[in-house]
């Protein structure tokens, strides 16, 4: 099979969230398939040594600080993002919080706040990209879903809410764009050594109980994410539309 399926060059890729975390490994993993790199994140500090990290690397990557959650903020970004750079490619949504209490106890405006980074933030990039996408001719969104998209624990109530509805609302967008041959799907990363798991994995208990649960038998790298995020932002996948692929260690196969 040739490589070129999932070959990125000349490509303009937008990653939110992508000063830390998985974000910016998703950003490195696509531009190690050529694409041209947007940072964006709220943390403008934090940005600009991302984007000055993988500049030392050699990546083409730009960093553009606004704040998802506000329209006029994305679209005064997104203006700069064009100015600068050209036309976005590939989205990635992937900036998202976790706010963790019962259900009766949660704060709403710690609730609504999860939902605007985790569910509407989403709705509004991919708002304000895909008219240039349509003009394009094409694109490509990729939404970070979870494995909380399907299923859920105790206490995290408003993030399984918000990344439940990100999956049907990446539905939305594959069978409302899919005519402007733009696919939109979604990854939905397991239980992965992140910043946002740090009390998780660092809890003996529950690391216990999830290498336990886990078919792998591990947390998971977020490296690992690289390869279905190429995937997903590539010509191999330009029939793929509409779908959710769990990275999981088979978490979600058993019980």
């Amino acid at each position: 099979m040739s490589t070129k399926l999932f070959d990125l060059s000349g490509k303009i890729a937008l990653v939110t969230g992508s000063g830390r975390g998985i974000g910016f490994v998703l950003a490195r993993g696509l531009a190690s398939a050529g694409a041209r790199i947007v940072l964006n994140d709220v943390d403008a500090d934090g940005l600009a040594a991302a984007t000055e990290t993988l500049r030392e690397d050699g990546v083409d990557a730009e960093g553009v600080s606004f704040d998802v959650t506000n329209a006029n903020s994305v679209a005064a970004g997104l203006r700069d993002v064009v100015e600068r750079v050209g036309n976005v490619d590939i989205l990635v949504n992937n900036a998202g919080i976790q706010r963790r209490y019962p259900l009766e106890e949660f704060p709403e405006e710690e609730w609504r706040a999860v939902l605007d980074l985790d569910l509407t933030a989403p709705f509004l990039v991919a708002k304000a990209v895909v008219p240039d996408m349509i003009k394009a001719g094409g694109g490509k969104i990729i939404n970070i879903c979870s494995l909380q998209s399907t299923v859920t624990r105790p206490t995290i109530g408003a993030y399984t809410a918000a990344k439940g509805g990100l999956a049907l609302l990446t539905k939305s967008m594959a069978v409302e764009w899919a005519q402007h041959n733009i696919q939109a799907n979604g990854i939905g990363p397991g239980y992965f050594r992140t910043e946002m798991t740090r009390r998780l994995h660092e809890d003996p208990e529950f690391d216990a109980w999830l290498c336990k649960r886990v078919p792998a038998g591990r947390w998971g790298d977020p490296q690992e994410l690289v390869g279905t995020g190429v995937f997903l932002a590539s010509a191999a996948s330009d029939y793929v539309n509409g779908q959710l692929l769990y990275v999981d260690g088979g978490l979600l196969a058993g019980f």
